[in-house]
């Protein structure tokens, strides 16, 4: 009773805390409403000298935080990618402020048209628990590029994370242009429900349509990164050893915790058996051992171990056959959350691993006949957050591109395009909507204003009333036809 307590004042502390810091972020911004070129250059490059200069603490955090977070993964998937989006972004951004020329009709000359890029304000961001630091960063360098303040909300289910990442912005930053929030799930409630002027969420599609819903009360615009069963094609002529080792790093990637790793296969029926020894074989090469290795990722806490392994229980009832990829087979049960990636065959709908996202080391393999069978049978659910096609075929390609929707795609790898600094990443339907990343981060938390100018010439004259005059009537022939 007495931690309850304790618990709730704690969240109301932050709650009171979080409305102070937007209200003080509020006022700063319309003290600076318009931010410099070189003020936000010296925001990204001090935030880059925040992460190299302490990258070892965010490391070794991330690692308490996962039990075991393989340091190579963080850096490859949390520090590498943030400084390379802040050096893209300094080395851009110039030009992506620069406002843009438009058209103007002969009916209007002599005016110009131009699209200006101005700050939104105050930029709301919650982080989820799989990536702390890189969905932290990302958004926050596209928002101090546009020019904005922003408030961030990390998961309570990275404290370490979270606890020193709101150090280290708080040394490095005034409270008013960046601030960090931590807190339970009833301060990022009340977190979705502050009037920001831009809010961007990453995690669930549940929990992305209770963000919308509150954002709708403040006409707050969101982006949302959500997930969704990312389905991986296996064509029916690539060599199987390359489709199977590029979708086992995929897969096996922080132990399938990533929004965009392949949630299931679609192979075809004759080539199911050489996936799984094809599959086994390469995530061996790169995992002949997992329980004591410190490259094989953790599951973040108890609560998603039982959920995975609730789906490994649920799926063998229902008669699936299960074959665990345990390259030294180890005891996996007692004193590890870590769990063997998992090929789940002979799936049928009713399982709960083929309803929602996995979000875990398990692989449904689905088989399939021809290859519009295989798109049917994706474009029968929801879009995905990403797509992945392995054949070496280019008209196989196309057909894919062009039959299907989802948020991204690769063809021939995994994962890799959420890396390429020059794509929006981005989710569509159910997996999501609106997009960051490069320019296209800078362009969402900007808002693109719309000038028209004129000096003192007026051609405007022409049409204003009396009407019926010889020079509308010209003015209607020129330009109604």
């Amino acid at each position: 009773m007495g931690a309850t307590v304790v618990q709730l004042t704690e969240s109301k502390k932050q709650i009171q805390h979080t409305h102070r810091v937007l209200e003080d972020q509020k006022k700063a911004f319309r003290n600076n409403p318009m931010p410099s070129l070189t003020e936000r250059q010296e925001n990204l490059k001090r935030l880059k000298r925040v992460l190299l200069s302490n990258q070892d603490r965010l490391l070794d955090a991330i690692d308490r935080d996962f039990s075991c977070r393989s340091r190579d993964e963080s850096l490859i998937a949390e520090v590498m990618p943030s400084i390379q989006g802040i050096n893209y972004t300094l080395k851009n951004l110039s030009g992506w402020m620069k406002p843009s020329k438009r058209h103007v009709s002969i009916l209007f000359q002599p005016a110009s048209n131009k699209v200006h890029y101005q700050p939104k304000g105050v930029v709301g961001v919650i982080v989820p628990w799989n990536y702390p630091l890189y969905l932290a960063v990302g958004p926050l360098v596209a928002s101090l590029a546009a020019g904005n303040r922003t408030m961030i909300k990390m998961s309570e289910y990275t404290p370490h994370t979270s606890a020193l990442f709101k150090e280290l912005i708080e040394a490095s930053f005034p409270e008013d242009l960046v601030s960090v929030i931590n807190g339970e799930a009833d301060v990022a409630a009340d977190f979705s429900s502050r009037p920001f002027n831009h809010l961007l969420f990453t995690g669930s599609t549940s929990v992305g349509k209770l963000v919308m819903k509150a954002a709708a009360e403040n006409l707050t615009p969101v982006t949302l990164e959500l997930g969704g069963k990312s389905p991986a094609i296996v064509s029916p002529d690539v060599p199987m050893e390359d489709a199977a080792q590029r979708i086992a790093f995929g897969k096996a990637f922080n132990a399938g915790q990533t929004c965009v790793a392949p949630d299931y296969v679609l192979c075809p029926a004759d080539r199911i058996q050489a996936f799984v020894d094809e599959f086994r074989a390469r995530f061996s090469e790169m995992y002949p051992s997992l329980r004591d290795n410190d490259d094989y990722t953790a599951i973040i806490n108890e609560r998603q171990y039982d959920r995975l392994q609730g789906y490994l229980e649920d799926a063998r009832e229902k008669g699936a056959e299960l074959v665990e990829i345990n390259p030294a087979r180890e005891n996996m049960k007692d004193g590890t959350r870590k769990i063997p990636v998992t090929l789940v065959l002979k799936t049928t709908p009713d399982m709960k691993l083929m309803q929602d996202e996995i979000f875990g080391p398990i692989l449904p393999v689905v088989s399939y006949g021809g290859l519009d069978e295989a798109i049917h049978y994706i474009n029968d659910r929801p879009r995905p957050l990403a797509l992945y096609f392995f054949g070496y075929d280019k008209s196989q390609q196309q057909h894919v591109v062009d039959n299907t929707h989802s948020g991204g795609m690769c063809i021939n790898d995994a994962l890799m395009h959420v890396a390429q600094d020059d794509l929006p990443f981005g989710g569509i339907g159910d997996s999501g909507m609106g997009h960051y990343h490069g320019r296209e981060g800078f362009l969402t938390f900007s808002h693109h204003r719309a000038i028209f100018t004129k000096q003192k010439f007026n051609s405007g004259k022409f049409v204003y009333a009396p009407h019926g005059t010889a020079a509308h009537k010209m003015v209607y022939k020129l330009f109604i036809r």
